[in-house]
């Protein structure tokens, strides 16, 4: 049987142990934003926001502007293959949140694969999806 003392100390020292491998394993790749210019076409961002610290490629960014309603995620697929999808979910419009290559309603729980299907419900339309068109290393997201 184990005393107060030794319950507190243990409590403590699992609680410590697994804040601390949480804050680990969320510092080594953190969801990376990104402020797009808005043209008569679409929304511009460079390719270079996909490079991290050590200059590999990152698997998306949020790509956002005060003029839209919801961030725009984007997804690298290879260097020449991008998708870009409404971060609004189709099931009551709260703002998704990205998770590496899924994306997820924080309100209800629906989910949505790096295509903008949907995993899991109760959502039971796909995201909207916009085309990326690729010149040098800008991309347009084609808003229209």
């Amino acid at each position: 049987m184990m005393n107060r003392r030794e319950f507190i100390s243990r409590s403590c020292m699992a609680c410590a142990t697994g804040t601390i491998t949480a804050a680990i394993l969320s510092s080594c790749s953190p969801t990376k934003y990104v402020q797009g210019s808005v043209s008569a076409d679409g929304l511009l961002i460079s390719t270079d926001a996909f490079l991290d610290k050590q200059n590999s490629a990152r698997q998306f960014v949020i790509a956002h502007h005060d003029s839209l309603e919801y961030p725009i995620y984007v997804f690298r697929l290879s260097d020449t293959e991008y998708r870009a999808l409404w971060m609004k979910c189709t099931h009551q419009g709260s703002e998704l949140q990205a998770s590496g290559d899924h994306l997820y309603c924080p309100s209800h729980g629906s989910e949505f694969d790096s295509n903008g299907k949907v995993a899991q419900g109760p959502a039971e339309l796909n995201l909207r999806s916009f085309p990326v068109i690729i010149n040098s290393n800008t991309l347009l997201i084609k808003l229209s």
